[in-house]
């Protein structure tokens, strides 16, 4: 059964709430391969971003050390 628009208004809002989001350009191209690796190591686009940012401060602090 599809959302009610009452749930869209809901999840929107938590979403708004809780949530910050960031935009990243890339070469035209480049986007599919990016995405069929996210899929395939971590199953969405969202999660291999957030670890790739998340690995990529964790060495940069540590070469700061």
């Amino acid at each position: 059964m599809p959302a009610s628009k009452a749930q869209k208004r809901a999840t929107q809002k938590y979403i708004k709430n809780h949530y910050d989001r960031l935009e990243m350009r890339i070469a035209k191209g480049e986007k599919e391969n990016i995405l069929a690796h996210a899929i395939k190591h971590d199953g969405s686009l969202n999660k291999f971003l957030k670890r790739a940012v998340d690995e990529t401060i964790e060495r940069d602090n540590e070469k700061d050390s």
